[in-house]
């Protein structure tokens, strides 16, 4: 899809199925679709998402006839690209996809239609919008009392002072297909750099102390030991005089 937006624009509407990739099963409202006051019947993928950003409406087909030039167009290349290949003498992932691009003109030479309006309903992209930062992976967070974010076992805050958000404030992390992971908030983008983890945070993932043992080399967990003052130990220390105290006065 971005390859095609960057070659042709942007499309008023796309036709596609109902796969999973393009609308989630679950029919009903995420609770953070629902606190972000998007106004969707049913909640958005992260593909839906992006055709919502990029203002293109989507058609999903509800009988198996509506999609029947697209489903026999893959027969035909399935038919056909396995044959195309082996007389290119192409061996590789690579090699195939680098022949694609001319067994696709060559297809398209020979059977493409000519529409029955020249009019093109493709739209210019808008000034500043990356589609790298566009169809990349989305997940709701909350700020925490630092501007900081956590995601994917890492910690962020926004690159420049000026973007600094209030605590519990909820955002939207996106990651590219580069690994590049910045965040969006009323449809401005902030750029993050990641942090290292508080001291607090450090803790609470820190292992107990270990120690090896001389027989296998693996590591084992220290023996917790109560102290003298624990109260556990005073109860044992009572029990024992009282019992030392009852022997005496009958030896005696």
């Amino acid at each position: 899809m971005k390859g095609g937006i960057e070659r042709y624009g942007v499309p008023l509407a796309l036709y596609t199925d109902k796969h999973t990739i393009f609308r989630p099963p679950n029919e009903k409202s995420t609770v953070e679709q629902q606190l972000a006051g998007e106004d969707v019947e049913i909640p958005l993928s992260n593909f839906g998402k992006a055709l919502v950003e990029l203002n293109i409406e989507h058609i999903k087909a509800n009988m198996p006839q509506a999609k029947g030039r697209i489903e026999r167009l893959w027969e035909t290349l399935r038919d056909r690209l396995p044959v195309e290949l082996r007389l290119l003498g192409v061996k590789s992932i690579e090699e195939a996809n680098n022949a694609l691009p001319e067994l696709i003109r060559k297809h398209n030479e020979k059977y493409a239609v000519l529409p029955a309006e020249p009019a093109k309903a493709y739209r210019p992209l808008g000034k500043g919008v990356k589609p790298d930062y566009v169809f990349a992976k989305r997940e709701t967070r909350k700020v925490g009392s630092g501007s900081e974010i956590s995601y994917k076992n890492a910690t962020y805050v926004p690159k420049y002072d000026s973007a600094m958000f209030d605590a519990r404030t909820l955002v939207e992390v996106r990651e590219t297909v580069s690994g590049e992971v910045l965040l969006r908030h009323c449809g401005k983008g902030v750029v993050l750099k990641k942090i290292a983890r508080s001291v607090k945070s450090a803790a609470k993932c820190a292992s107990p102390v270990q120690q090896p043992t001389p027989d296998t080399g693996k590591t084992e967990k220290e023996p917790y030991k109560p102290a003298k003052n624990h109260p556990w130990r005073r109860s044992m220390n009572k029990k024992d005089t009282d019992e030392s105290q009852i022997n005496n006065t009958t030896a005696s």
